[in-house]
């Protein structure tokens, strides 16, 4: 049985479709991630599947509880690491846990295991008695995963958690989503930084205008995406005929020319043959190979090719 589970869900406001019939399962112990430009959707899926928002239709289940029917039982099974910062600035760090953990139901000494727990694992332990005032905003956000995860949820949400921060802060927060998941959480994982969740996550899923348009491994979206890659020919001289010909091929989608035409850069559709019959077209011309590199698409250049915008795009 899926972990998480959204079942035709759909989210309006008055006529505007937020979120439109999405489906989509998330199995225990992946790390997936949600991926879509600003107004895809991704922020109001995640609200209701934390019962932040009510659902205008369809059903979400986590651990087999419907959100619609048993929100409590939902809720206790998840660990949500909001945009927003969920700190408070008057209490210590310390205090920020416990009052998190209690709202949970922890009391007396598994209140400060977990409490110290939590802040061991997010590198305050040594911090605790501060107010997160004097933090950065590294640090502020590492809290506020403390707080989410004290409880030792099943299912971790972390939405865009190393927005503005630090270099050594933003790879601690990667090292801590890898190690939650290797003690047994399920993390569900946005951001605007591609490169990592493509470092990071084991499945990917694509919104867009409330709709999933793509959901699998990096592998699986090539193949949906129809895998595109580059080829570059560093090439003895320069031949019109050639340049034609390559361009003629039905694989080739296009190709630019660059250090005075010794070098060309391919766009191809998957083909088994391509790299085959372009050479041959060179070689037929007699045209000498200096070089050949080849470039795979990565989720960036994917993410373009399905949605036509780049995942910054306001």
């Amino acid at each position: 049985m899926s972990l998480v589970a959204f079942r035709e869900v759909v989210k309006k406001y008055d006529t505007v479709l937020t979120v439109n019939h999405l489906t989509f399962t998330i199995e225990e112990g992946e790390i997936f991630g949600l991926l879509g430009p600003n107004g895809a959707g991704k922020s109001t899926a995640i609200s209701m599947l934390s019962g932040l928002l009510d659902l205008s239709g369809g059903e979400i289940m986590v651990d087999g509880y419907s959100i619609r029917k048993q929100p409590l039982e939902v809720k206790r099974r998840i660990g949500l690491v909001p945009q927003e910062l969920a700190i408070y600035e008057s209490l210590t760090a310390r205090e920020n846990v416990t009052f998190f953990a209690k709202l949970y139901g922890l009391r007396g000494k598994l209140l400060q295991e977990r409490a110290d727990e939590a802040l061991q694992f997010v590198g305050l332990r040594e911090r605790a008695k501060d107010k997160p005032s004097t933090f950065s905003g590294g640090m502020k956000r590492r809290l506020n995963i403390a707080c989410a995860i004290m409880h030792r949820p099943k299912l971790i949400i972390m939405d865009e958690p190393t927005v503005g921060i630090d270099p050594q802060s933003r790879n601690h927060i990667l090292e801590s989503v890898r190690e939650l998941n290797r003690l047994g959480s399920t993390v569900i994982y946005t951001s605007h930084y591609m490169e990592e969740v493509e470092t990071i996550c084991s499945r990917v899923g694509i919104l867009d205008q409330g709709k999933l348009i793509a959901c699998g491994t990096k592998e699986e979206l090539k193949r949906q995406a129809g895998q595109e890659e580059k080829l570059i020919f560093e090439i003895d001289r320069r031949s019109d005929l050639t340049m034609q010909e390559m361009k003629a091929h039905p694989s080739v989608k296009e190709l630019a020319e660059s250090d005075n035409g010794r070098t060309v850069e391919v766009t191809v559709k998957e083909s088994p043959s391509i790299l085959q019959d372009l050479l041959f077209i060179m070689q037929k011309h007699g045209i000498t190979l200096r070089k050949l590199s080849r470039i795979e698409p990565n989720l960036e250049s994917l993410f373009l090719q399905m949605t036509g915008r780049t995942l910054r795009d306001e």
